[in-house]
């Protein structure tokens, strides 16, 4: 909700700025600012409806990724889901991370929790990073945790994929990240 506030604040900021300082001199152009769907910062921001805003310097891949959690946000948990093919009606966990990859265009097909201990490179991404044991997998994009377990929140937020808005601890999990991302 602030990170809203900031960016609505931020827009009226800019011809608040216009009107009470400065001049305008001859032949010079005005500019005209739009708003967009990015966060202004290089951390994603979660919004009231579940979704989250890509950072406005996030590369493109990053921005797919997003997207993609964004319109499997509110699907059940479904224990396969996800794994035959990487649309489904539900989620499990490594199904979701992996139809995640797959949108970003660095994941050619499902992959259960203990395989996506081996995918990518190990350690932590720089915007994504994949935490994967033999029983569960999540992952992080641009600072936000995307998990189907509500592991770590004080209030329930569902079952299946969501944007959480606690991390959870890495213990237990191997991390991987796909190399510039």
């Amino acid at each position: 909700m602030a990170g809203l506030l900031l960016v609505f604040s931020l827009a009226g900021a800019v011809p608040a700025m216009a009107q009470t300082g400065g001049t305008t001199s001859p032949g010079s152009t005005t500019t005209t600012t739009t708003t967009t769907t990015t966060a202004p910062t290089g951390a994603a921001q979660l919004q009231p409806d579940g979704t989250a805003i890509a950072p406005a310097n996030a590369p493109k891949q990053v921005r797919k990724a997003i997207a993609a959690a964004n319109k499997i946000h509110t699907r059940p948990y479904i224990w396969g889901g996800g794994h035959r093919s990487f649309k489904s009606r539900g989620y499990d966990c490594s199904g979701a991370v992996s139809y995640v990859l797959h949108a970003a265009g660095i994941l050619s097909s499902p992959m259960p929790s203990g395989p996506l201990m081996r995918w990518g490179s190990p350690g932590i991404g720089s915007w994504i990073t994949v935490y994967a044991n033999a029983g569960h997998a999540w992952m992080t994009v641009a600072g936000l945790r995307f998990d189907t377990s509500g592991a770590g929140e004080s209030l329930n937020q569902g079952s299946g994929p969501r944007w959480r808005v606690n991390m959870r601890s890495g213990t237990g999990y191997t991390a991987r990240f796909y190399p510039g991302l």
